[in-house]
């Protein structure tokens, strides 16, 4: 419930300045708490208390070592971010790209927490990826560090039906979900017999469902839409309401 109250109380936050050293911008993580100090303001939960859920719980970091095509050897990084358990599985995304961190990978798993506490679902936040372009990457090499992130998440506790269950992101598609699912049966399966719910985003004929590849983007226009069909959020900024007429702004990070 305490989880729920800061997510809601995340919602009516007003814009505020946080302090932050003149000559450098917060980091993502630190916005990110900074927003939460805010929150928990508007609830009466002692601040020592905040503190024990701001923070995750568990985090994983590893190397990953990669046999490029030409024959050189390299270690990537990959993170994983368990940020509460108070509900399980944790649940998050798994990324793809060069600007993954463990500061990263613990922010969005903070705000999946909060975004699964809004919608009241039964799980905790997680988040997870491999710091690479894969642009960069034969898809002989993506394949072998996606198995070998599995069978690294498997051996510390971190990928299981019951107990984090990862999904595509930035980078990743129902092809690198199905190689996760694929390699944690092979290894895992004999044990588990809800091997196969160990990832989500997988393709509908390795146990996925319909509609998933969409999801994310659907669930944006939903939001969007219910924001300017709401008359006391369009009063409270001036806009008038409805889609019609409306224009946005696509940030691509480059």
């Amino acid at each position: 419930m305490l989880i729920k109250r800061l997510s809601q109380s995340l919602i009516h936050t007003p814009k505020f300045f946080f302090a932050a050293p003149t000559n450098a911008e917060p980091s993502f993580l630190e916005m990110v708490r900074s927003y939460f100090d805010q929150a928990g303001t508007h609830t009466n939960v002692p601040k020592d208390k905040l503190e024990i859920y701001k923070s995750c719980n568990t985090v994983l970091k590893v190397r990953l070592p990669l046999v490029r095509d030409d024959g050189t050897l390299e270690y990537i990084p990959a993170y994983r971010a368990q940020h509460k358990h108070h509900r399980l599985p944790t649940k998050g995304g798994t990324r793809l790209s060069p600007y993954v961190t463990l500061d990263e990978v613990e922010a969005l798993a903070c705000l999946m927490t909060i975004k699964c506490g809004i919608a009241d679902l039964p799980y905790g936040g997680a988040k997870g990826g491999i710091q690479i372009d894969p642009k960069k990457y034969s898809l002989r090499e993506i394949e072998t560090l996606m198995r070998r992130y599995t069978v690294e998440l498997a051996k510390k506790g971190f990928i299981g039906a019951s107990i984090d269950v990862p999904g595509p992101d930035v980078g990743t598609t129902t092809r690198e979900m199905n190689w996760m699912k694929d390699t944690y049966q092979v290894f895992y399966g004999y044990k588990d017999i809800n091997a196969a719910a160990c990832v989500t985003g997988k393709s509908v004929n390795q146990g996925g469902i319909d509609g998933r590849n969409e999801s994310t983007g659907y669930g944006v226009f939903i939001c969007i839409r219910d924001f300017l069909l709401n008359d006391w959020l369009m009063d409270k900024h001036k806009l008038k309401k409805g889609i019609e007429g409306k224009s946005f702004i696509v940030q691509v990070k480059i």
